[in-house]
């Protein structure tokens, strides 16, 4: 449940650093381009941690849950709705959970994008060569943004 966990964190990062259709028509146009380890920021998030051990626990709950509701019904498609639900409500958990820590790595972003003139960030992986990583600017900007909170 755990690599699930993981999974859905590693796609949740991928969902806020998107890459426009016109980056490389726009980086032609003299537009700077800064590149970003986006699941190193989110790993290095000062709430990450507690948020992935919250995460487990309502992961073996839902889980027994699940389990425990399954084993009452006697109809297979029953079983099987049962388990997609409290598979939903993990997933919304892990959303509500995920989500500031997925805000605060955008509010960085822009951030240090600003400060850098950058006018496009993109995930470093996708970049083969080129653009200024902001990966540890991003991870510091986090860290100052926690200690105004």
């Amino acid at each position: 449940m755990f690599s699930r966990i993981l999974l859905i964190v590693v796609l949740l990062v991928g969902l806020f650093i998107l890459i426009p259709d016109t980056a490389f028509a726009a980086a032609a146009a003299g537009d700077k381009i800064g590149v970003i380890d986006s699941q190193e920021v989110i790993t290095k998030h000062p709430k990450f941690e507690a948020a992935m051990r919250e995460l487990q626990g309502i992961s073996r709950k839902k889980e027994e849950e699940a389990r425990a509701a399954a084993e009452k019904e006697k109809e297979e498609a029953r079983k099987a709705q049962v388990i997609r639900e409290k598979r939903m409500e993990l997933a919304r958990e892990e959303q509500r959970i995920m989500e500031p820590i997925i805000n605060d790595a955008q509010t960085a972003v822009r951030a240090v994008a600003k400060k850098k003139g950058l006018t496009i960030i993109l995930e470093k992986a996708s970049v083969y060569v080129g653009g200024v990583d902001i990966t540890e600017d991003v991870n510091q900007e986090i860290k100052i943004m926690a200690l105004r909170k």
